[in-house]
C-alpha cells in the first residue's frame, strides 16, 4: 500500500483567512484614512490621535458584528438545509438514494457503479453523503460565525494600531508618515494574503496598496477642503 503524504490545501484557510485579511486591510485603510483626513483639515496631533483610537474601537466592533451576522446567516441556511435533508431521508429514502445515483452519474460513474456507491454510502452515513455531495457543505468550509467575528475584530485592531503608532512616533509631517507606512503595510498584507491563498504575490500586493492609497488621497482631499472652508 503506498504511503499517503499529508496534504494542506488552501481551501482549509478560507474561513479565518478571509475575515482576517478583510479585517486587517480595513483596519489599516479606514483608520489611516480617517487620521489623514483629520490631520489634513489642520487638527492638532491630539485630535488626530483621538480620531485614530476612536476609529479603532468603533471599527473593530463594527467588523465583529457585521462578520458575525453575515456568517451566522450562512450558518442558519446550512442548518436549515441539513434539517430538511434529515427529514427527507426519514420519509423518502428511496428518492434520496436516487438523487445520489444521479449526482455520481453526472460526475462520470457508470449507472451500476453509481448505484453501488450510493447504496454503500446510504448504509454507512446517509446524511453525511447528502450534506457533502448534494448540498456541497463540507467540514472545512462550514460557516463559523464566532471564529470569523473574532478573527475580523482582532485583525482590524492590529491593522488600525499601525497608523496610531505612526502618529505617536512622528515628530513632524504626520500625514506623510502615516501614508507612507500604511502603503508599505498594505503591500506586505497584500503579498501575505496572496501567498496564503496561493495567488500571485505581486499582483495581490499592488492591488491592495492601490486602493488604500486612493482612499487616503480622497480623505486627505476632503480634509483639506473642509479645513480650508472652516
Amino acid at each position: 500500500m503506498p504511503h499517503l503524504h499529508p496534504e494542506r490545501h488552501m481551501a482549509s484557510r478560507i474561513g479565518w483567512l478571509r475575515a482576517a485579511v478583510l479585517g486587517a486591510n480595513d483596519g489599516v485603510i479606514s483608520t489611516a484614512s480617517l487620521m489623514v483626513g483629520v490631520a489634513a483639515a489642520g487638527a492638532s496631533p491630539a485630535a488626530v490621535l483621538t480620531a485614530g483610537v476612536a476609529g479603532l474601537a468603533a471599527g473593530a466592533m463594527s467588523m465583529a458584528a457585521g462578520e458575525y451576522v453575515s456568517v451566522q446567516s450562512q450558518a442558519d441556511t446550512e442548518r436549515a438545509d441539513i434539517l430538511r435533508e434529515t427529514r427527507e431521508l426519514e420519509t423518502q429514502p428511496e428518492v434520496e438514494s436516487a438523487e445520489l445515483v444521479a449526482i455520481y452519474r453526472k460526475r462520470g460513474l457508470e449507472h451500476d457503479l453509481a448505484t453501488q456507491v450510493a447504496a454503500q454510502l446510504m448504509a454507512h452515513d446517509p446524511l453525511g453523503a447528502h450534506v457533502r455531495d448534494e448540498l456541497g457543505i463540507t467540514e472545512t468550509l462550514r460557516a463559523r460565525p464566532v471564529q470569523a467575528a473574532l478573527a475580523s475584530a482582532a485583525a482590524f485592531a492590529l491593522g488600525a494600531a499601525l497608523p496610531i503608532a505612526t502618529s505617536l512616533a512622528a515628530s513632524a509631517d504626520t500625514v506623510a508618515w502615516i501614508m507612507s507606512t500604511t502603503v508599505a503595510a498594505l503591500l506586505g498584507l497584500g503579498a501575505l494574503a496572496a501567498y496564503a491563498g496561493g495567488a500571485p504575490k505581486l499582483r495581490g500586493a499592488v492591488r491592495v496598496a492601490f486602493w488604500g492609497a486612493l482612499a487616503m488621497a480622497l480623505t486627505a482631499g476632503v480634509g483639506r477642503l473642509f479645513g480650508a472652508a472652516v
